[in-house]
Protein backbone atom coordinates (compact mmCIF):
# COMPACT_ATOMS: atom_id res chain seq x y z
CA UNK A 1 0.00 0.00 0.00
CA UNK A 2 1.21 3.52 -0.73
CA UNK A 3 2.12 5.43 2.41
CA UNK A 4 -0.69 7.65 3.65
CA UNK A 5 0.37 10.77 5.54
CA UNK A 6 -0.56 10.83 9.21
CA UNK A 7 -2.86 13.64 10.41
CA UNK A 8 -2.17 13.23 14.15
CA UNK A 9 1.16 12.83 15.95
CA UNK A 10 1.89 10.77 19.07
CA UNK A 11 1.13 13.62 21.49
CA UNK A 12 -2.24 14.32 19.86
CA UNK A 13 -3.17 10.63 19.88
CA UNK A 14 -2.22 10.19 23.54
CA UNK A 15 -4.25 13.27 24.49
CA UNK A 16 -7.25 12.00 22.50
CA UNK A 17 -7.06 8.50 24.04
CA UNK A 18 -6.81 9.94 27.56
CA UNK A 19 -9.92 12.05 26.92
CA UNK A 20 -11.86 9.26 25.20
CA UNK A 21 -11.16 6.81 28.05
CA UNK A 22 -11.24 8.99 31.19
CA UNK A 23 -11.81 6.02 33.52
CA UNK A 24 -8.59 4.30 32.44
CA UNK A 25 -5.65 4.41 34.82
CA UNK A 26 -3.15 6.78 33.12
CA UNK A 27 -0.23 4.65 34.32
CA UNK A 28 -1.71 1.54 32.65
CA UNK A 29 -2.96 3.16 29.44
CA UNK A 30 -0.84 2.18 26.41
CA UNK A 31 1.14 5.12 25.00
CA UNK A 32 1.70 5.94 21.35
CA UNK A 33 5.45 6.47 21.04
CA UNK A 34 5.90 6.88 17.26
CA UNK A 35 3.73 7.85 14.32
CA UNK A 36 4.82 7.68 10.69
CA UNK A 37 3.06 7.42 7.36
CA UNK A 38 1.10 4.16 7.53
CA UNK A 39 2.55 3.11 10.90
CA UNK A 40 2.35 3.60 14.68
CA UNK A 41 4.29 2.14 17.60
CA UNK A 42 2.55 1.69 20.96
CA UNK A 43 4.16 0.83 24.32
CA UNK A 44 2.40 -0.69 27.32
CA UNK A 45 4.15 -0.43 30.68
CA UNK A 46 4.58 -3.73 32.49
CA UNK A 47 1.80 -4.62 34.93
CA UNK A 48 1.89 -7.82 36.98
CA UNK A 49 -1.89 -8.11 36.52
CA UNK A 50 -1.17 -8.89 32.84
CA UNK A 51 0.48 -12.19 33.72
CA UNK A 52 -1.16 -15.55 33.26
CA UNK A 53 -0.25 -18.76 35.10
CA UNK A 54 3.28 -19.62 34.03
CA UNK A 55 4.45 -16.01 34.29
CA UNK A 56 3.79 -14.94 30.68
CA UNK A 57 1.76 -11.96 29.46
CA UNK A 58 -1.78 -13.18 28.86
CA UNK A 59 -3.47 -13.44 25.49
CA UNK A 60 -6.27 -10.98 26.37
CA UNK A 61 -3.67 -8.37 27.37
CA UNK A 62 -1.89 -8.85 24.02
CA UNK A 63 -5.21 -8.59 22.19
CA UNK A 64 -5.94 -5.33 23.99
CA UNK A 65 -2.68 -3.73 22.88
CA UNK A 66 -3.25 -4.97 19.31
CA UNK A 67 -6.67 -3.31 19.30
CA UNK A 68 -5.30 -0.10 20.85
CA UNK A 69 -2.48 0.07 18.31
CA UNK A 70 -4.88 -0.45 15.40
CA UNK A 71 -7.26 2.21 16.79
CA UNK A 72 -4.36 4.67 17.18
CA UNK A 73 -3.20 3.87 13.64
CA UNK A 74 -6.62 4.51 12.14
CA UNK A 75 -7.10 7.74 14.09
CA UNK A 76 -3.60 8.91 13.16
CA UNK A 77 -4.65 8.74 9.51
CA UNK A 78 -8.31 9.84 9.59
CA UNK A 79 -8.27 12.25 12.53
CA UNK A 80 -10.23 12.26 15.79
CA UNK A 81 -13.16 9.98 14.92
CA UNK A 82 -14.06 8.46 18.28
CA UNK A 83 -16.70 6.10 16.90
CA UNK A 84 -14.38 4.14 14.62
CA UNK A 85 -14.95 0.63 15.97
CA UNK A 86 -13.31 -2.77 15.72
CA UNK A 87 -15.06 -5.08 13.26
CA UNK A 88 -12.63 -7.99 13.53
CA UNK A 89 -9.44 -9.00 15.30
CA UNK A 90 -7.58 -12.18 14.43
CA UNK A 91 -4.46 -12.99 16.41
CA UNK A 92 -1.78 -15.66 16.13
CA UNK A 93 0.30 -16.29 19.24
CA UNK A 94 3.82 -17.10 18.08
CA UNK A 95 5.66 -17.59 21.40
CA UNK A 96 5.24 -16.73 25.05
CA UNK A 97 5.49 -13.02 25.84
CA UNK A 98 7.95 -12.71 28.71
CA UNK A 99 7.20 -10.17 31.44
CA UNK A 100 8.25 -6.63 30.54
CA UNK A 101 7.13 -3.67 28.51
CA UNK A 102 4.84 -4.76 25.70
CA UNK A 103 5.18 -3.18 22.25
CA UNK A 104 2.81 -3.22 19.30
CA UNK A 105 3.67 -1.91 15.86
CA UNK A 106 0.62 -1.39 13.66
CA UNK A 107 1.01 -1.03 9.90
CA UNK A 108 -1.79 0.10 7.62
CA UNK A 109 -2.71 -2.54 5.06
CA UNK A 110 -5.69 -0.67 3.60
CA UNK A 111 -7.46 2.56 4.38
CA UNK A 112 -10.82 2.63 2.64
CA UNK A 113 -13.77 4.97 3.05
CA UNK A 114 -15.60 2.55 5.38
CA UNK A 115 -13.03 -0.02 6.57
CA UNK A 116 -9.39 0.22 7.61
CA UNK A 117 -7.24 -2.90 8.00
CA UNK A 118 -4.01 -3.12 9.98
CA UNK A 119 -1.28 -5.66 10.62
CA UNK A 120 -0.03 -5.56 14.23
CA UNK A 121 3.21 -7.12 15.47
CA UNK A 122 3.54 -7.60 19.27
CA UNK A 123 6.68 -8.24 21.32
CA UNK A 124 8.39 -7.85 24.68
CA UNK A 125 11.97 -9.05 24.17
CA UNK A 126 12.68 -7.72 20.69
CA UNK A 127 10.83 -7.07 17.47
CA UNK A 128 12.71 -10.02 15.94
CA UNK A 129 11.22 -12.33 18.60
CA UNK A 130 7.58 -11.40 18.12
CA UNK A 131 5.12 -12.89 20.59
CA UNK A 132 2.04 -12.41 18.40
CA UNK A 133 0.75 -11.02 15.11
CA UNK A 134 -2.77 -9.71 14.62
CA UNK A 135 -4.89 -8.47 11.76
CA UNK A 136 -7.41 -5.87 12.88
CA UNK A 137 -10.20 -4.23 10.90
CA UNK A 138 -11.95 -1.00 11.90
CA UNK A 139 -15.24 0.38 10.63
CA UNK A 140 -15.05 4.08 9.87
CA UNK A 141 -18.34 5.96 10.46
Amino acid sequence: MDAVAAKLDAAALNAFLAGAFPEADPMLMPKVVEVAAGRVLVRQAFASRALRPGGLISGPFQMAIADTAAYALVLAHIGEVAMAVTTSLTIHFLRGAKPGELFAEATLLKLGRRIATADVLIWTESRERAAARATVAYAIP
